[in-house]
């Protein structure tokens, strides 16, 4: 794929339309610092017009008005589309995103699949009205669609982002508007075409690659019902005080500073390949989920300061169409420039650079950072505090399980984590006791059929799974009346 992809009209409700603006948006590859592709830039014309067919879509057309079966149906052929095609979808994230090819097969077009599925079988078991016993009589609780969603994905994993706010809010009968990062819009506006094959009725699907400037635009809309977000700590608070204006729903999934514990009796054997599948080789490290904090007893410290430092530097680092390649190069510019500017901070407040720690060798041309061990870390430096978004990992030691407890969640945030020990129960309750909205025991795993979200600055709600579908619904109680009233 060398020829530039490019879109000269909007997915508006269904149709390709031209666009209101004449600004275009350069997608420009992470390798080789060219541009790849072209699409049309959105601005706030746009976003009226595809909130008005969305309304009209969800308040007078016939999605919200089918069977949950007949939704499954369509919801069904745009998953068995997705993962006919995956490879098609792969190599095109590999070219805007820079991703490894392996990761983009497994980690954006696969787990996006994934995502699809999970939806639909929670939508299979779920049940949209159901009568209960109240304190004065029967009463129906109805699930009716939220309404016109607003679908804000961000540029690291876009089609696993966009699946998990799109599947359930199809399934559940709303409208939806996605508006792809500019960053790396082109997937989103294959997978409309995706859509509109499968027979998804217009006006209910709406695609607009826009700076944020229009999407600030989009999440104050009084048309919509819904915001689904993922992104970064701010620009969550700016949506959410957004949406207050109008008191629209939120959903917020957003950073992490994920920390991962080694008991004293773990096995470097699991440990080791976890971590490293966790943080350098998980998208080169862009990844929220990250397990950016290792937490590690004194008494080892040494012996996985050296093993990890090992593997981080025999970490394959360059060309993401290679599949041999681990680490590809940061998304944009700006990403790798905040990498380094991040490794220069940690050096500066006295860690030690066990491997890596800057650009690597012979790779002039692309966006790229070595994999980076900072040892001798303290939890109050900025290095371990802020979430840094690349392959630099910090090495923390701490006396006893209390303490690397404590560690654990002294931050401001809580989305993933895990822990490391020969004894399951005794690592399970260490897991338990952290706060955050994922860990995993012995590995580093993200369950597409598990809630996923974060505690404190992590975000708010929940995706993915039977908590994510029913996300998308309002719940509506009717009284009904006694059966000698009948």
């Amino acid at each position: 794929m060398t020829d530039i992809v490019e879109h000269q009209r909007l997915f508006i409700g269904g149709r390709w339309v031209e666009p209101a603006g004449a600004d275009t948006i350069d997608i420009v590859s992470p390798v080789t610092e060219q541009v790849v592709g072209r699409v049309p830039h959105a601005v706030p014309a746009d976003v009226d017009r595809a909130v008005a067919v969305a309304r009209e879509a969800f308040d007078h057309g016939p999605w919200p008005r089918t069977t949950l079966a007949e939704r499954v149906a369509v919801v069904t052929r745009v998953k068995d589309a997705l993962a006919a095609r995956h490879q098609e979808l792969a190599e095109l994230v590999t070219l805007q995103n820079g991703s490894p090819k392996l990761f983009s097969v497994r980690g954006q077009a696969l787990s996006a699949v994934g995502a699809f599925g999970v939806a639909i079988a929670a939508a299979a078991r779920f049940t949209e009205e159901d009568e209960r016993q109240g304190t004065g009589g029967p009463v129906l609780v109805r699930r009716e669609p939220v309404g016109v969603v607003a679908a804000i994905t961000p540029w690291n994993i876009p089609q696993l982002t966009i699946a998990g706010k799109l599947a359930p809010a199809l399934l559940a009968g709303c409208a939806v508007i996605l508006k792809p990062s500019p960053e790396t819009p082109l997937d989103a506006l294959w997978l409309a075409e995706l859509c509109a094959e499968a027979g998804l009725p217009e006006g209910v699907l709406s695609v607009l690659p826009a700076d944020r400037g229009t999407g600030a635009y989009l999440v104050s809309h009084p048309g919509i019902d819904k915001i689904a977000f993922t992104g970064s700590v701010g620009a969550g608070k700016a949506v959410m005080a957004a949406a207050a204006q109008n008191l629209t729903r939120v959903s917020l999934e957003l950073g992490g500073k994920s920390a991962a514990i080694l008991l004293d009796d773990a096995d470097l054997t699991v440990a080791v390949p976890a971590i490293v599948g966790g943080t350098c080789a998980a998208n080169s490290g862009q990844a929220c989920v990250a397990l950016t904090r290792v937490l590690v007893p004194a008494s080892r410290y040494d012996e996985v300061a050296a093993v990890l430092a090992g593997a981080f530097a025999g970490l394959k680092v360059g060309d993401p169409a290679d599949p041999t390649t681990v680490v590809g190069p940061m998304v944009t510019r700006q990403q790798q420039q905040r990498n380094l500017d991040y490794i220069r901070i940690g050096r500066e407040e006295g860690a030690k650079v066990l491997t890596g720690g800057g650009v690597p060798a012979g790779l002039t041309t692309g966006w790229y950072v070595e994999p980076t061990l900072f040892g001798d870390v303290t939890n109050d430096m900025r290095i371990a505090r802020e979430e840094i978004f690349g392959p630099v990992v910090c090495l923390i030691r701490y006396e006893s399980e209390d303490e690397a407890v404590a560690i654990a969640n002294d931050s401001a945030f809580g989305l993933s984590g895990a822990v490391f020990g020969a004894d399951r129960e005794r690592a399970v309750g260490i897991a338990r006791r952290v706060r955050t909205g994922t860990i995993t025991v012995n590995g580093f795993r993200l369950d597409l059929a598990a809630p996923f979200g974060g505690y404190k600055n992590s975000g708010i709600g929940r995706e993915f799974g039977p908590e994510g579908l029913a996300a998308y619904f309002e719940y509506k109680a009717v009284n009904l009346p006694a059966p000698e009233q009948n």
